[in-house]
């Protein structure tokens, strides 16, 4: 189990990122959140197997497009045993 902190910056906002990654990352079972950032960038914390993980963050590279992806950064983090994935809100 990994955990990864992941931001994605560029037109990310207003175009269904959000709820098109709780799809994906249901697709490859990764657990966490998506919010939209008061800086415009998308923030995202996944946990999951390591082969999942990377095909969820090669997602977050191209996003659902309908925007563009300027740059998206991937830290790993701490385990928190997220129960689903889930949009949240600010």
């Amino acid at each position: 189990m990994k955990h990864y902190n992941i931001r994605v910056t560029g037109h990310v906002q207003g175009i269904g990122f959000r709820y098109s990654a709780r799809s994906v990352a249901r697709y490859y079972n990764i657990k966490g959140f998506v919010r939209n950032e008061p800086d415009g960038s998308v923030y995202l914390e996944a946990e999951g197997n390591e082969a999942d993980l990377k095909e969820f963050i090669e997602w977050c590279k191209t996003g659902p497009g309908g925007g563009w992806i300027d740059d998206t950064i991937v830290s790993e983090g701490p385990v928190r045993n997220f129960n689903a994935f889930e949009v949240r809100f600010i």
